[in-house]
């Protein structure tokens, strides 16, 4: 009998031991995200070939697929009717047929001549007269009423300017600004360009002629003569004589015909989206989401012209695809979340956070259900404040809504990664605004609990150097395994998040 229980008490202190000493479960499948993996999936989301994954354009569409076969492959579900994309549509405008007229003579724009203004419905004709440099005393002498104005410009106008405000206050129906500075033409010729091909993105059809107003044509000096008949430099002194009400009467009115065009264009794009379903609270859900958008190619085409996005916000989605692949894999092996997950990879953020504030407003699961949003944005590299520092995090957020969301956040952390938290950008009032900047905002502001993990603004924002070689892929395995311990507090705790009483 004494042998008996001998034997069965050392087996009961063996298994004791044993217990005690195996590593915390989730451990085991946070030490599953590795460098190595998100190297691999990096290098393909950011390089050359997804094309600056400009929303719409081929390269998006591109990573878009490599993001949706990805969570395919890990068992994911497509939460749209078995489909992992949520299709939606944004708008941009683009300018259509613009040109200038004179005689036979047709100036188009981005080449001789820059047009501002909205869509003036068809071509119209009018009478061109000089008005010096557009001063009040100017305009007392030349009546604009109804009429182009040709006003000269010694330094940069823009729309608001003094002079070009002044003519249409007296009913000049079209302003030409001819900058004298030929070289600061050019530049501004290159400028509107690059700004025009900038796609400016809405969420919301444009309504052309909405505000309409005169248009503004500038115009370089060379094709002065050509639009009223008297040479640049007879056209400076008229407007430098001291007694202006001569020489400006002196130069006659010739006619000028402009059409100026705007066509409305659709975009199509999409959110990516797969679902791992919870098991005991499943109908509750945790978003873990990135932006996978980035700016595309620079229009001028010189040099190193792709936008590659490795950090922004290559960093943030890759390090989704591998939260997923985790989470997946304790599933497979039986130890599945209670709460479900929604991996969303969002397009359009660049262009204003369309892409999440679309779905905010056509949810897949109900949104009073989603019990916290922790959103990706750059988490690959270091800023200048953090040259030298231990491996860190900017924390955005996590106290905003839920002070316990923010009390899982720090323990998570210090039981498992230790990474230094820091909270410079938490403060809602500072200048760079980061808590409104990314897709956790359109979550946030309906009142769901989101934390924002972020590395800082470094030389590479938004450049083309933001390159895959550029990533510390150890710190950003670090900072994704940080997140994966809070996301599995989360998902598996008794008791959803409860929000602050206000």
């Amino acid at each position: 009998m004494w042998r008996t229980k001998a034997i069965i008490a050392v087996c009961f202190v063996g298994s004791f031991f044993i217990l005690a000493t195996e590593e915390p479960l989730p451990k085991k499948y946070g030490d599953k995200i590795s460098a190595a993996d998100l190297k691999e999936n990096l290098s393909i989301l950011a390089s050359d070939a997804m094309e600056g994954r400009e929303t719409g354009k081929r390269g998006q569409k591109m990573a878009a697929a490599f993001i949706r076969a990805h969570f395919e492959d890990l068992g994911l579900t497509g939460p749209i009717g078995g489909n992992y994309y949520q299709p939606m549509e944004v708008y941009t405008t683009e300018p259509g047929e613009t040109y200038l007229a004179s005689g036979s003579n047709r100036f188009v724009n981005f080449e001789q001549v820059v047009y501002s203004g909205g869509d003036a419905q068809g071509e119209s004709t009018m009478p061109l007269v000089f008005a010096g440099h557009g001063a009040a005393s100017d305009l007392d002498i030349i009546d604009v009423k109804d009429k182009a104005v040709l006003l000269l410009a010694s330094e940069a106008w823009i729309s608001g300017n003094k002079p070009i405000a002044l003519a249409r206050q007296r009913g000049a129906k079209l302003v030409i600004v001819c900058d004298l500075r030929t070289k600061d033409f050019e530049s501004l010729v290159d400028l509107t360009r690059a700004m025009h091909y900038d796609q400016n993105l809405s969420a919301t059809k444009p309504v052309l002629n909405q505000f309409q107003r005169p248009g503004l044509f500038y115009v370089s000096p060379e094709i002065v003569q050509k639009l009223i008949g008297v040479g640049i430099d007879v056209l400076q002194k008229a407007a430098q004589e001291e007694t202006k009400k001569k020489s400006l009467k002196k130069i006659k009115p010739s006619s000028i015909s402009y059409k100026a065009t705007t066509t409305i264009k659709t975009v199509k794009t999409e959110n990516v989206l797969g679902l791992l379903e919870g098991t005991d609270k499943k109908d509750e859900l945790l978003i873990i989401s990135a932006h996978f958008d980035h700016v595309g190619i620079s229009p001028d085409g010189e040099g190193d012209a792709i936008f590659n996005g490795a950090d922004d916000d290559g960093s943030g989605t890759v390090a989704v695809m591998q939260l997923a692949k985790a989470f997946a894999e304790a599933k497979k092996d039986g130890h599945g979340p209670r709460r479900s997950i929604l991996f969303m990879a969002f397009t359009a953020e660049e262009s204003g956070l369309l892409g999440s504030e679309f779905y905010a407003r056509h949810p897949t699961f109900p949104l009073q259900n989603t019990v916290a949003n922790l959103n990706i944005d750059m988490i690959g590299r270091r800023d200048v404040e953090h040259a030298e520092s231990p491996p860190y995090v900017y924390v955005i957020g996590a106290d905003k809504l839920s002070s316990e969301l923010n009390s899982v956040s720090e323990s998570t952390n210090k039981n498992y990664t230790n990474l230094v938290f820091d909270y410079t950008y938490n403060d809602t009032a500072h200048p760079e605004n980061l808590y409104y900047r990314s897709d956790h905002w359109n979550f946030a502001k309906r009142n769901i609990p989101i934390i924002f993990y972020f590395d800082g603004i470094h030389e590479d924002y938004h450049q083309p150097s933001d390159e895959v070689e550029k990533i510390e892929f150890d710190l950003l395995a670090k900072r994704t395994q940080c997140i994966f311990y809070t996301a599995w507090e989360i998902v598996n705790r008794d008791v959803r998040l409860p929000l602050d009483k206000k």
